[in-house]
């Protein structure tokens, strides 16, 4: 490692175990992000609206102030546009 260091000024093996981590990592993700997928595509094949189920998860992650909050600015600009 010191060779690396003072031939490159780079510590190349611990840059090759960090790289190959994120890689690690990566893969995981796309895994998980395609079992996801599965998951809103079975709703959707038992007749789950999975548009209205993603706002709900995306609703459910807020913090519950956060959320009405939200919603109260949403009421005022939906009636200031006469939307109500």
């Amino acid at each position: 490692m010191t060779a690396d260091i003072a031939e490159t000024g780079v510590a190349a093996q611990e840059l090759t175990q960090f790289v190959e981590r994120v890689e690690r990592l990566e893969e995981e993700k796309k895994a998980i992000s395609d079992d996801i997928r599965d998951v809103y595509a079975e709703m959707k094949g038992r007749g789950f609206d999975v548009k209205a189920v993603r706002q709900i998860v995306k609703i459910r992650k807020q913090d519950h102030s956060e959320r009405k909050e939200m919603e109260a600015i949403l009421e005022l600009y939906m009636s200031a546009l006469n939307m109500t």
